[in-house]
């Protein structure tokens, strides 16, 4: 199943406030990005996140998911509906993800 393009704009209306979040379609999904870093994606209609330090201890509930087959566990966001929890969680990511790999 692939995600609607009707929950990437719901997301990044709540994400509207950060400053520079952008996506990339992928085979019927969306990698959502911060400040050119990985946070996570759009999977199945649901926000997964990057399993890094500052991100499990933000949130309440700590689920892990698969995005698709054989792919890394990444955590899903319950919260989705409160937008100040959405920045604060970006933000608190964005010195744990790793810096974008340089192109060849």
């Amino acid at each position: 199943m692939s995600s609607s393009k009707e929950y990437l704009d719901f997301i990044l209306e709540q994400l509207s406030e950060s400053e520079d979040i952008t996506y990339r379609a992928m085979m019927g999904e969306y990698i959502i990005y911060y400040r050119g870093k990985i946070v996570g994606g759009i999977y199945d209609d649901r926000l997964l996140v990057k399993p890094v330090k500052s991100a499990i201890s933000l949130m309440k509930d700590v689920t892990y998911k698969l995005p698709y087959a054989g792919a890394k566990e990444m955590l899903l966001v319950n919260d989705v509906d409160s937008k100040e929890f959405l920045i604060r969680l970006f933000n608190a990511m964005y010195d744990d993800l790793p810096a974008p790999k340089k192109k060849k």
